[in-house]
């Protein structure tokens, strides 16, 4: 497995990278992981996520934080300092449950659980696409599918200032069951692990050995051209 610890100069050329190294594996085979994080507020919808619904946007103009569209599904989340996140690409062939959306997310949370568990005992797969320590989420995850292989982003908190989400972002209209309608701030809270360990943690889960310093960069700019980069992408619903 390629293993890509890189985080690159925009919020639009990080989306990018993820969906080119999607791009990548299906072109020319082979499974990645990537670890990157961003050091101020930044939103970013879901591919199918509503920007009426999902976020305040005169809060974030007040603020100057940015607001993106990611290609995967899933919910619109506040990134920002503290908050690691991973993404994976795997083949299908891999395991049999990762040919359906819900056995995949049930697969590979419970690996990155497994690979956590002796650092955060009580930490659990919840809802449909979380992991949560006693009751309260520490890492949402999305998807992109592909013919043979799929994207899966996932966050991590580990220092994470929970209290400011309630700001930029509104209460989602679709929550599982264990949210029970709890505020942001009071719904999410952190591993309270260090970003290195989480990293460690993650590289053996995944026998990611396979350091590389090369990425599909003409693809990136690409896509952050016909892409990320336009309002019509980000504000398309």
């Amino acid at each position: 497995m390629h293993l890509l610890d890189l985080t690159l100069p925009s919020v639009e050329k990080n989306l990018a990278l993820d969906e080119a190294i999607l791009l990548e594996a299906e072109e020319r085979g082979g499974e990645w992981l990537r670890l990157w994080e961003w050091p101020a507020p930044a939103v970013v919808l879901g591919a199918a996520g509503r920007l009426a619904e999902d976020v305040d946007e005169n809060a974030c103009k007040t603020d100057n934080v940015p607001i993106l569209r990611r290609a995967s599904g899933g919910g619109t989340v506040l990134l920002g300092r503290g908050c690691l996140l991973f993404s994976l690409v795997l083949n299908y062939q891999r395991a049999a449950e990762l040919t359906e959306i819900v056995p995949s997310y049930r697969f590979i949370l419970g690996r990155v659980r497994d690979a956590l568990c002796t650092l955060r005992p009580d930490l659990e797969v919840a809802g449909t696409s979380d992991l949560a320590v006693s009751g309260r989420k520490v890492s949402g995850n999305a998807q992109q599918r592909k013919r043979n292989y799929l994207l899966h982003h996932g966050t991590l908190l580990y220092d994470f200032e929970p209290q400011r989400v309630g700001r930029y972002l509104c209460l989602p209209k679709r929550q599982p069951a264990y949210r029970a309608g709890r505020e942001h701030g009071e719904f999410l809270t952190n591993l309270g692990v260090s970003a290195v360990e989480l990293k460690n943690r993650l590289l053996d889960c995944w026998q990611a050995q396979q350091v590389t310093q090369a990425w599909p960069a003409a693809t990136v700019e690409r896509l952050v051209a016909d892409k990320y980069s336009r309002v019509e992408w980000t504000r398309r619903r």
